[in-house]
C-alpha cells in the first residue's frame, strides 16, 4: 500500500496554552470543521472528545495529551492531513507539553485574550523555544469582558520577548465580537450568529477600522518581505506584495521563527477557527520543511542524520504510553524517518532492547482505526511493545540510530499510600507500575525500612488523580493515604578530603579496602559527578565500579533525613588493595563509608523547592493576600494590574503552600486564584531546617 498523503501535506501540530485559555474548546471546533466529530463536546458539560479520562470530564482540564488525526483542505483544494495533539494546560503536566512538543513540528499557542500572556503560557513558551517548535498565535476569548487584542500583543512582546505580527484584527469586542479584518486581503470576515453553523461572509473593513488595518497592514508586509531581498527591493520601489507572495514569506517566517503569526477569534462561540485552520496549513511546516534528525550511530558512536523522507532507515521516538480497555498498552510514537510495518521487528536503542510491531494504529482521542503501515511524518500507537518507555528510540534493527532524549524533571512532593487489604497489595503494585511507565515524572519507591509505598509527583493535583485513578473502575482499590510531603534533597556544605580503610579480619577470606577522596560542592543544577584520577593501579580497574556504586547508594539515600544528595563532586584520588582479600564490595563498603564520613565532616545543607507562585486577585484583597504570602516565608517579586485585577508574583516554599487555596477563597471571598509551577530548590533556613529533622529522625 503505497502513502495516501504526500510528506509535505501533513501538518503534525499541538494546542498549547496556560489552563483555562480554551484549548481543549479549540481542538473541539477543530474536530467538528474537519468533520471528525458531529455532534461538539463541551469542557464545561465534562464531554469533550479529547478529554476521555473521568478525571478530565469532572475538573474540566486536560491531563493527558490526546492525539488525533483529520484532514482539511489547503488553498489549492488538496486535502491536508493533519495530526493534532492538545496538551494539558496545569503545571502539574507540564512532563505531557514537553513530550509532545519534541515529536511535534509546529504548535498552536492559544492566549485568553481577558488575561494576556499567563505564567505557564510563559512556561510552554519556553518548551516551544527549547524544540525550535514554529509557533501560530490564536487570541481566543474575544467575546469575554475585558478581552483585549492588543493588550494580548504588547503582553508577548514584553513577557515573551517574541516577536508577534498580527494577521487580523478583531471587529469589535466582548460582546460585540462581530468578526476579523483579514489583513492579506484587506477584508473584513463576520459571521451571522454564535451557533455552531453560523456563516461566514465577506465585507468591506468598517469605517473605524481602516486607518488601524492600514498600519498594521503596513508593519506585516515590512516584516514579511525581509524574508526575500527580490521582494523587498520591489516593494521599496513602490509595489506591494501580493496575497500568495504574502502567504509564501509568511510561511518562511514562521517555519524559521523570525516572527509568529497572530490570529484572534471565540472558539466558544466558533468564530475565527477555520481562519485558524487555513493558517495551520499555509505557514506551519510540513515534516519536509524541518531539517534532517541529529542522531547517534550505535555502529560508530558517531554522529549521523535521518532525513524526513521514507527511503531513508526506519528511526522514531516513543512520546507516550496509554492503558486502554480490551487492548492493552499502547505506545504512541511519531515516526522520523522510514517506513513502519506490521510485524517488523525493531531495535529499542536506548536500553539496546528487541521489539516488534503488533498492531499500528491511527488514534483519534481514545477511539483507534487499525492500519497496515506508517510513513515518515506519521504519529501512530503502536499495540505489543514490550519494553519501550516514554522518550527512548526505535529505528531499523540493521541500522540502528539514537535520536535526542527527552529530560524529565524530579518529583518536588512526595506522599505515603497503602491498601486497606492485603488482597489490594498486589494490585495496587501493578497499578502503580503501570502508571509510572505511562507517566514518566510520576515515580513509585517502596521506603526499605517501613515497607511503605511513596508516590512522588509535581504537585498535589498531580498525586490526587494518580490515587483517583486507582479508586475508581476498572482498579477498585481502597487506600489509605498519607499528608503530602514536600521532597527535600540536601547538599554539600564545603568541600574536604576523606582517607578511609576499610578491613575486616575473620577466619577466611578478608576484605580490605582503602580509599582517599576529594569531595566538593558542585554548581547549583550540575547534578553529582564522580570522577576517577587513579594512575599507576594503586586501585585495580575493576574495583572502581564498586567505588561508584558506594558513592551512588549514599547519595540516592542521603545523610541528614534520608532524600537525595545533589550537586556534589567526588573525586577518587588515590588509595590501595591487597592481592587476596580485596574486592569490589570491599572498595563498595569503604566508599560508602568514606563517603558517609566526608559529608559529616564537611556539613550537609538542606534544600527545598521554592514555587513561583502568581495570584490573581481583585484589588480590595492585595495587602491580605501579600501579608500572607510574607507569613509562608514568601518574597513578593512584582506585582502588577491586569485589567481591573491585581497580578501578584512571589517566590514561597512548597512546604508553605499545602492547603493555600482553601485559605486564598476564604481571604478574598472566593474571587482571587492562584496557579504555581516549580522554580527552583534553596537553602532552608537554619531555624526551620531544625524542625524538618525534629520531624523525620
Amino acid at each position: 500500500m503505497a502513502r495516501q498523503y504526500k510528506i509535505e501535506d501533513y501538518r503534525n501540530f499541538g494546542i498549547m496554552a496556560h489552563i483555562d485559555a480554551g484549548k481543549t474548546t479549540t481542538t473541539e471546533r477543530v474536530l467538528y470543521y474537519t468533520g471528525k466529530s458531529h455532534k461538539i463536546g463541551e469542557v464545561h458539560d465534562g464531554a469533550a472528545t479529547m478529554d476521555f479520562m473521568e478525571q478530565e470530564a469532572e475538573r474540566g482540564i486536560t491531563i493527558t495529551s490526546a492525539a488525533t488525526t483529520c484532514f482539511w483542505p489547503g488553498r489549492d483544494g488538496n486535502m491536508r492531513r493533519l495530526n493534532i495533539i492538545d496538551t494539558p494546560g496545569h503545571v502539574d503536566f507540564t512532563i505531557e507539553v514537553e513530550r509532545s512538543l519534541r515529536v511535534l513540528d509546529g504548535a498552536v499557542c492559544v492566549l485568553d485574550s481577558n488575561q494576556g500572556v499567563e505564567p505557564q503560557t510563559e512556561t510552554v513558551w519556553r518548551q516551544g523555544d527549547k524544540y525550535a517548535v514554529p509557533r501560530i498565535i490564536f487570541s481566543n476569548k474575544m467575546d469575554k469582558t475585558g478581552a483585549d487584542f492588543f493588550m494580548c500583543l504588547d503582553d508577548i512582546k514584553e513577557k515573551l520577548g517574541a516577536r508577534a505580527i498580527p494577521l487580523q484584527l478583531p471587529i469589535g469586542a466582548e460582546n460585540n465580537f462581530l468578526g476579523v479584518v483579514d489583513l492579506i486581503t484587506m477584508k473584513g470576515i463576520v459571521w451571522d450568529g454564535d451557533g455552531k453553523d453560523a456563516k461566514f461572509s465577506e465585507v468591506e473593513i468598517p469605517e473605524d477600522l481602516k486607518e488601524k488595518a492600514v498600519e498594521f497592514r503596513g508593519q506585516m508586509i515590512e516584516a514579511a518581505v525581509e524574508m526575500d531581498d527580490d521582494v523587498m527591493a520591489a516593494y521599496l520601489d513602490g509595489t506591494e506584495p501580493d496575497a500568495p507572495t504574502l502567504r509564501r514569506l509568511i510561511r518562511k517566517a514562521t517555519i524559521t521563527r523570525t516572527f509568529y503569526p497572530m490570529m484572534c477569534g471565540s472558539a466558544f462561540k466558533h468564530k475565527g477557527v477555520q481562519q485558524l485552520l487555513d493558517a495551520v496549513v499555509d505557514f506551519l511546516p510540513a515534516p519536509s520543511d524541518r531539517e534532517a534528525y541529529k542522531c547517534i550511530d550505535m555502529k560508530t558512536d558517531g554522529e549521523t542524520a535521518r532525513r524526513p523522507v521514507d527511503s531513508d532507515p526506519l528511526s522514531m521516538i516513543a512520546f507516550k504510553i496509554m492503558t486502554f480497555p480490551h487492548v492493552g498498552s499502547l505506545t504512541f510514537c511519531r515516526v522520523y524517518s522510514g517506513k513502519l510495518e506490521k510485524g517488523m521487528a525493531l531495535a529499542q536503542t536506548t536500553r539496546d532492547k528487541k521489539e516488534r510491531v503488533g498492531m499500528i494504529y491511527e488514534m483519534h482521542a481514545d477511539k483507534r482505526e487499525e492500519v497496515k503501515e506508517a510513513f515518515a511524518g506519521d504519529i501512530i500507537a503502536l499495540g505489543g511493545l514490550k519494553d519501550t518507555r516514554t522518550g527512548e528510540t526505535l529505528s531499523d534493527p540493521l541500522k540502528p540510530v539514537l535520536l535526542e532524549k527527552m529530560d524529565f524533571p524530579n518529583p518536588v512532593i512526595e506522599m505515603k499510600v497503602e491498601p486497606k487489604t492485603k488482597a489490594d497489595q498486589e494490585k495496587m503494585a501493578t497499578v502503580l507500575h503501570t502508571m509510572s511507565v505511562e507517566d514518566p515524572s510520576f515515580r513509585v519507591s517502596v521506603d526499605q525500612e517501613s515497607g511503605e509505598t511513596i508516590l512522588k509527583g509535581m504537585g498535589e493535583l498531580h498525586l490526587d488523580i494518580k490515587v483517583d485513578i486507582m479508586r475508581r473502575p476498572p482498579h477498585n482499590i481502597e487506600v489509605n493515604v498519607g499528608a503530602p510531603q514536600v521532597a527535600y534533597r540536601e547538599t554539600l556544605a564545603r568541600a574536604t578530603d576523606i582517607d578511609y580503610t576499610h578491613k575486616k579480619q575473620t577466619g577466611g577470606t578478608g576484605q580490605f579496602a582503602r580509599v582517599k577522596f576529594r569531595i566538593e560542592p558542585n554548581t547549583i543544577g550540575a547534578g553529582n559527578e564522580f570522577e576517577s584520577e587513579i594512575v599507576g593501579g594503586t586501585i585495580p580497574k575493576e574495583f572502581i565500579p564498586g567505588v561508584e556504586k558506594g558513592i551512588n547508594s549514599v547519595w540516592e539515600s542521603g545523610i541528614l533525613i534520608g532524600f537525595p544528595i545533589v550537586d556534589m563532586k567526588v573525586t577518587l584520588y588515590d588509595g590501595a588493595f591487597h592481592e587476596v582479600d580485596s574486592s569490589a564490595i570491599a572498595f563498595e563498603i569503604a566508599a560508602r563509608q568514606a563517603l558517609k564520613e566526608g559529608c559529616t565532616k564537611a556539613g550537609i545543607k538542606l534544600l527545598e523547592p521554592i514555587m513561583d507562585v502568581e495570584v490573581v486577585t481583585p484589588g480590595d484583597f492585595v495587602g491580605g493576600v501579600i501579608g500572607d504570602i510574607n507569613s509562608r516565608r514568601g518574597q513578593i517579586r512584582n506585582q502588577e494590574m491586569r485589567g481591573n485585577a491585581t497580578v501578584i508574583r512571589a517566590n514561597v516554599p512548597l512546604a508553605n503552600m499545602f492547603g493555600y487555596v482553601s485559605q486564598l477563597r476564604s481571604m478574598s471571598q472566593g474571587r482571587a486564584s492562584y496557579t504555581m509551577q516549580f522554580a527552583h530548590y534553596a537553602e532552608v533556613p537554619r531555624n526551620v531546617a531544625e524542625e524538618v529533622k525534629a520531624k523525620y529522625v
